[in-house]
C-alpha cells in the first residue's frame, strides 16, 4: 500500500514515558512494505519499478560505458537487448553506481542474487514532503542583537566575512520545483555561475531555460518513476511537466534556504510583515524537481516522490557540484532499511564526494521511534517555534477571554458576539462519535451551524479542510481547539472564512463554557503579529521523536531548527490553502513542519561550507550539532509543546545556532569506509550487510556506537561499555580542553583522558567514554526497563569553545 504523508496533517498522539512498545516492536520497523502499482507482460508477470544499487564506481568510466553496463546486467535477466534497453529508466553515473528498470520480481531476485548487486528494491510512492522572521531570531538567539526588531520580518545580516565566500556556494533543492519569478530569487548584484558548476537549466512547460539566472543556476525534473507508477499520467491541471513548482512547497523551502533579502513580504492579510531572507542569501540556487501530485479526489494537497526519480536527482545534483543537498522528504510507517532506501543511499554517496545532505525528520510526532531519516551521514532536523505569533483574542459570552492565533484575512461582521457550538453538538446522523468532532468533510449539519462559530479539534483530516467544511455548512466562523497531545503548539492557517485556533488547555475552557451555558457565545477579535514571544524555541509537538528505529546507537534527530508557522516564498499556481475551490493567490505563505526546519540546517551547512570549503561532509554536520544549544532565549532548558522538558529524543543535540558553527573549535569527522563499516554491524541490516561490494565487511566489524559520531546513544546498558571518539583541532592553533561531564540518571560516565592538548591546527586526539549502569538513578529511584536518560559531556577551552555531544542510554 501506498504510504502517504499529508503535510498539514498533525495527528494526535500519545506522549514519551516509556519505550517498551519501541524495544518489543523495533525489529519489526525494519523491514520496508513492499508495494507499487505493477504491471503485466503477455507471460502473466508482473512488472514494477526496481532500483538496482551496486555500490561505488569502481575507478573512472565514461557515462557511455557506465550505462553500457548496466544495459548488460539487464539482458541477463531479458529476453532481448530491445527489451533490456525499454526497461532502463535511469542509470545513476555520477556517485553511485545503480540503475532503475522496469523489473518483475523474478528478474529483480536473480539481479540481487548476482555478487555485483548489492540491493534490488522496489521504488515507492512511500515518500512525500514533510509539510520568516526565523532568521532573524536565530540571530537575536545567539546574542547577536539584543534589540527586538521591531516587525515581523526575517532578514538578518550574514557576517561580513562571507558576503563573497557564500556566492561560490551552491545550494540544492529535492523538492516539488521552484516558482523563478519571485523576487526571493532575484540575481540582482550576484556576480558570474561558479566556472565548476557543471548542471544545466532543463526547459519544459511554462519554464524555458531562460528561467534560470544567477540566482537559480540549474534545474531539472524528474518523472519517469511517477509515470510508471500511475500508468503514464501526470494531469498537467495539477502539475508542470517541467521544474516549476505548481505546488508551493519547493518555493517555500528553496527561498527558506537561500532566497534573497525581500522588503515589505508578508502572508496574505499583511501578516509577519517585514524583510524576507533565507539563512544564506547570497548562495546559489540548483532545483531538481522529482515530487508530484497524487492521483485523486484532492492532488493538490497531497505530493508523492519515488525513490528512482529522487536517486537521479540526487546523483545528478552532486554531479553538477552542489555543495548542500536540502531534502525536506521522507517516509511515514515503517523505513527500509539503509541498503534499499534511496535518500540513504544518495546521501551516502553525495557524503563521500563532501556534500552535506539536510533531510527533515518527519511530521508524526510526539510519538517516540516515529524520526524518519536515520542514517548517520545525512544531518536529520527536527522542528521547534520561533519568537513570533500571531494573537486573536477569543472572547467568550462569560467574561473570560482565551488567546487564539490566525492568519486568515477575514473577520466577522459587526465586532458583536456570535451563536457558539461544538461540532460533535452539531452533526449528520451516523457521523461516527470518534470522529464527530473533527468537521470533517459533509460531516456537519447546516441547520445546527448556520450562522454560528464552530468548534472542531484537530486531529483527521486537513486543518484547512475543517474550515472549508464549517463555510460548506453555513458557519460563520471556525474555532479550531489542540488536542491534548499539541499542547500549545498552533500552526496558523489563511482559512477560507474567519476563525482562530487554540491551544489544548484553552479548547477546553472554550468546551467547559459550552457546557455550561444554554446559549453560548463569542467574540472573535482581529488577529495581529507580535514578536518576542517568549518562551522560545519550543519544540514543536508535530516534529517526529526518536529513538532511531534502525539503529538505536545512532542518536535522531540530529538537531532542531525553527518550523512552526514559518514565512517564506509560494507558487502563484498555487492558493496558501491548497485546496479546490480556493483560488487567492499570494507571493509568500506561511507553513509549518520539518520540511521547514530542514532549509534552515541546509543554511547553516552552506555557510559553514563558505567559512570552511575544504571541511568534509561529516566535519560541517559536526561543527552544526556540538554547537547547537539547548536552553531557550532566556536561557531556560528547551520545552515541549505540551509543557515538559525536552530532551535528545527530541531535539538530538539541541538548536542550530549557525555562527557559532562557523567556529566549533574540535570536530568529529568521519570517512565513507567508517560509514561502510557502521553499515556492517548495524543492527537493522543483519551480519555482514555491505553497501559497497568493493570493501568487505570484516568479520567482526566494530559495533555500530564505535562511530566517531557528534553524539552518543547505547541501547541495552548492561554492566559497562566503553565508546571511543576522536576530534580534530579546527581551532587557529594550539588549544587545550578539559571536559564536563552530566550524568544520565543511573549510569556513571568516566571520560579519559579527562583533557586534550592540540599542538596545531588539524590535530587529532582520541579519548574513551565508559558508560557503566548503577542499580538506581540519582534520586535513589530504580531505572525502568525501556526509560530513556539522557545527559552530555562537554569540551572547553575555557574561552569561545564549548563542543557538547549528548549522552542517551535506552535501557533495555
Amino acid at each position: 500500500m501506498t504510504r502517504r504523508i499529508q503535510r498539514e496533517k498533525m495527528r494526535a498522539t500519545w506522549a514519551l514515558p516509556s519505550l517498551l512498545l519501541f524495544l518489543a516492536f523495533s525489529s519489526s520497523f525494519c523491514k520496508a512494505s513492499a508495494s507499487a502499482s505493477t504491471k503485466q507482460d503477455k507471460v502473466g508477470h508482473l512488472h514494477s519499478v526496481y532500483i538496482v544499487y551496486l555500490g561505488k564506481h569502481g575507478g573512472a568510466k565514461a557515462e557511455e560505458a557506465v550505462l553500457e553496463d548496466h544495459r548488460t546486467l539487464l539482458l541477463s535477466v531479458k529476453g532481448s537487448e530491445e527489451e533490456a534497453r525499454a526497461s532502463l529508466l535511469y542509470s545513476y553515473k555520477h556517485t553511485l553506481n545503480g540503475f532503475a528498470a522496469i523489473l518483475s520480481q523474478e528478474e529483480a531476485t536473480k539481479l540481487s542474487e548476482r555478487s555485483e548487486v548489492v540491493s534490488a528494491f522496489q521504488s515507492e510512492g512511500r515518500w512525500a514532503p514533510h509539510t520568516t522572521r526565523s532568521w532573524r531570531f536565530l540571530g537575536f538567539e545567539e546574542g547577536l542583537d539584543r534589540r527586538p526588531p521591531d516587525d515581523g520580518g526575517d532578514q538578518w545580516l550574514l557576517p561580513s566575512s562571507l558576503d563573497k565566500a557564500s556566492e561560490d556556494i551552491i545550494v540544492g533543492i529535492l523538492d516539488s520545483g521552484i516558482w523563478p519569478e519571485s523576487r526571493s530569487f532575484s540575481d540582482q548584484g550576484l556576480g558570474p555561475v561558479p566556472a565548476r558548476w557543471k548542471g544545466t537549466c532543463q526547459g519544459g512547460d511554462s519554464f524555458p531555460s531562460s528561467s534560470c539566472n544567477r540566482k537559480i543556476i540549474g534545474a531539472r525534473y524528474y518523472l519517469k518513476a511517477y509515470e510508471a507508477h500511475y500508468n503514464g499520467g501526470l494531469n498537467a491541471t495539477y502539475a508542470y511537466r517541467s521544474p516549476r513548482d505548481h505546488d508551493g512547497h519547493g518555493t517555500h523551502t528553496a527561498s527558506t534556504a537561500a532566497g534573497r533579502a525581500v522588503a515589505g513580504a508578508s502572508a496574505l492579510g499583511g501578516f509577519a510583515r517585514g524583510s524576507a531572507s533565507g539563512g544564506a542569501p547570497l548562495a546559489r540556487l540548483a532545483v531538481y524537481k522529482a515530487c508530484w501530485p497524487i492521483p485523486g479526489p484532492d492532488p493538490n494537497v497531497e505530493n508523492t516522490c519515488f525513490e528512482a526519480d529522487m536517486l537521479a536527482a540526487m546523483d545528478d545534483a552532486v554531479g553538477d557540484g552542489v555543495d548542500v543537498l536540502s531534502v525536506s522528504i521522507g517516509s511515514s510507517g515503517a523505513p527500509p532499511r539503509f541498503a534499499d532506501d534511496g535518500i540513504a543511499l544518495g546521501a551516502l554517496h553525495a557524503a563521500a564526494r563532501g556534500v552535506v545532505v539536510s533531510c527533515s525528520g518527519g511530521n508524526s510526532g510526539p510519538r517516540p521511534a516515529t524520526v524518519s531519516n536515520l542514517a548517520p551521514w545525512m544531518l536529520t532536523v527536527a522542528a521547534s517555534s520561533i519568537d513570533r505569533a500571531f494573537h486573536a483574542p477569543v472572547r467568550l459570552g462569560n467574561g473570560v477571554t482565551v488567546m487564539g492565533q490566525t492568519v486568515t484575512p477575514y473577520q466577522l461582521p459587526g465586532d458583536k458576539p456570535y451563536p457558539l457550538v461544538y461540532a460533535a453538538d452539531a452533526v449528520v446522523p451516523g457521523t461516527p462519535a470518534n470522529v464527530s468532532n473533527q468537521c470533517l468533510p459533509n460531516s456537519l449539519a447546516s441547520d445546527k451551524v448556520r450562522g454560528k462559530i464552530v468548534v472542531c479539534l484537530r486531529g483527521a483530516g486537513l486543518r484547512v479542510g475543517k474550515g472549508l467544511e464549517v463555510k460548506r455548512a453555513g458557519g460563520a466562523a471556525i474555532l479550531l481547539g489542540n488536542p491534548a497531545a499539541s499542547g500549545s503548539e498552533v500552526p496558523v492557517d489563511a482559512h477560507v472564512l474567519p476563525g482562530t485556533a487554540v491551544a489544548a488547555a484553552d479548547a477546553d475552557t472554550i468546551l467547559r463554557y459550552i457546557n455550561s451555558s444554554s446559549s453560548p457565545t463569542a467574540v472573535l477579535d482581529p488577529s495581529r503579529t507580535v514578536v518576542d514571544v517568549r518562551p522560545s524555541p519550543v519544540m514543536a509537538q508535530f516534529s517526529s521523536r526518536g529513538p532511531n528505529v534502525l539503529e538505536p546507537s545512532i542518536l535522531k534527530p540530529d538537531i532542531t531548527a525553527p518550523g512552526l508557522n514559518i514565512l517564506a516564498a509560494w507558487s502563484g499556481a498555487s492558493s496558501p490553502t491548497k485546496l479546490d475551490g480556493d483560488h487567492r493567490v499570494v507571493q509568500y505563505n506561511i507553513m509549518s513542519g520539518t520540511s521547514m526546519s530542514c532549509p534552515h540546517a541546509s543554511a547553516a551547512a552552506a555557510l559553514v561550507k563558505a567559512a570552511h570549503p575544504d571541511w568534509s561532509s561529516a566535519a560541517i554536520r559536526s561543527a552544526i550539532m556540538t554547537t547547537a544549544t539547548t536552553s531557550d532565549a532566556e536561557g531556560g532548558p528547551l520545552m515541549n509543546g505540551d509543557g515538559s522538558v525536552a530532551g535528545p529524543m527530541d531535539y538530538g543535540s539541541g538548536h542550530i545556532r549557525p555562527r557559532h558553527a562557523l567556529d566549533p573549535g574540535l570536530v568529529y569527522d568521519t570517512s565513507y569506509h567508517d560509514y561502510l563499516l557502521f553499515a556492517c554491524a548495524a543492527s537493522s541490516a543483519g551480519s555482514g550487510s555491505q553497501l559497497d561490494r568493493s570493501v568487505p565487511c570484516p568479520p567482526r566489524p566494530p559495533p555500530p556506537h564505535q562511530l566517531n559520531h557528534p553524539s552518543v546513544a547505547v541501547r541495552g546498558l548492561n554492566g559497562s561499555v566503553t565508546v571511543r571518539r576522536t576530534v580534530t583541532n579546527v581551532g587557529p592553533g594550539a588549544a587545550r580542553y578539559a571536559v564536563a561531564v552530566v550524568e544520565p540518571a543511573g549510569v556513571s560516565v568516566t571520560v579519559s583522558p579527562r583533557r586534550l592538548r592540540f599542538a596545531r591546527a588539524g590535530e587529532k586526539r582520541a579519548f574513551r567514554i565508559k558508560l557503566e549502569a548503577a542499580s538506581r538513578g540519582r534520586s535513589g529511584a530504580r531505572v525502568a526497563r525501556g526509560q530513556v536518560v539522557a545527559g552530555s559531556y562537554a569540551w572547553s577551552d575555557g574561552g569561545a569553545h564549548v563542543v557538547r555531544s549528548p549522552i542517551v542510554v535506552i535501557f533495555d
